[in-house]
């Protein structure tokens, strides 16, 4: 069988995680949480950049005015356009925790989500962070927070806490979610769904940790597409390019002792579908 996915950025990302396409440079936003480093790469001319954190990163996404949101391990800093200054918006530091995914909502919050380092159940869990830094605890009861979308309507928000085997659907009322129930359960030799993007057509694409694949669902939960890769840790997907129909993937390598020459760098597997486009946080 012909391989379906090429190399966008060769790499040795620890934990590579959060691919986020930013319409308005072009470029693909990416992070290596262990290693403290926010990566952006270029498609259109190949050119790539990375920054350090002043701590471990689990998102980086494109502010409304220019500059960076990032879910960090004591909280959500900000950065100004070129990568200065740095200020905290929310500090809020917890012995043995951290930042995880994060995802901007249609209405330009920033919705992040929060992890022990040993991945203790109800240790994490998922807060909204309006522009203005207000701080709204949306689930307290997680172990690793992870994947957040909304369907293309902004109706459903899709969410997943990774030892769950789920990924999630709510009901979205204004600035709240209620009504959480299963969307789909990922079989316990499939791997732990990760990141997860939704597309033009509502259905949703998960990245499987220990699973070496990304899957998509229909909208009504239904597995329609395997996407097998040669890495045993794809973290995150997301669409990207002008047209926004390459599907981006990023991968790990933290904790394998025999890790593919591959894992830790962003895959990308051409004209995959079409995406949604990007909000970018407006604080």
């Amino acid at each position: 069988m012909s391989r379906v996915f090429d190399v966008a950025v060769r790499a040795e990302a620890s934990l590579g995680e959060g691919p986020t396409w930013d319409a308005a440079t072009g470029r693909l936003i990416w992070v290596d949480i262990l290693g403290s480093r926010v990566h952006t790469y270029a498609p259109g001319d190949g050119r790539r950049t990375v920054m350090a954190t002043e701590q471990h990163v689990g998102a980086a996404k494109p502010r409304a005015g220019g500059g960076l949101v990032v879910n960090l391990r004591d909280g959500i800093g900000l950065y100004g356009p070129g990568g200065t200054p740095f200020t905290w918006l929310v500090r809020d530091p917890v012995p043995g925790r951290r930042g995880n995914d994060a995802a901007v909502a249609p209405d330009g919050a920033l919705w992040a989500g929060t992890m022990r380092y040993d991945e203790a159940p109800g240790g994490g869990g998922l807060t909204r962070i309006a522009p203005n830094g207000t701080a709204t605890d949306v689930a307290d009861d997680v172990a690793v927070s992870n994947g957040t979308g909304w369907s293309p309507d902004g109706r459903l928000m899709y969410y997943v806490d990774s030892p769950t085997r789920r990924v999630d659907v709510l009901d979205v009322d204004g600035r709240h979610v209620l009504n959480r129930r299963p969307f789909a359960r990922i079989e316990e030799r499939a791997g732990f769904p990760d990141g997860l993007a939704v597309d033009a057509e509502g259905c949703v694409w998960v990245a499987l940790w220990d699973g070496a694949a990304v899957r998509r669902y229909t909208p009504d939960g239904r597995l329609d597409r395997t996407v097998d890769l040669p890495v045993r840790r794809p973290t995150a997907c997301a669409f990207g390019g002008p047209d926004l129909r390459d599907l981006y993937i990023t991968t790990a390598r933290t904790g394998l002792d025999r890790p593919h020459p591959l894992s830790g760098s962003v895959l990308v597997v051409p004209d995959a579908g079409r995406g949604l486009p990007g909000t970018a946080f407006a604080g």
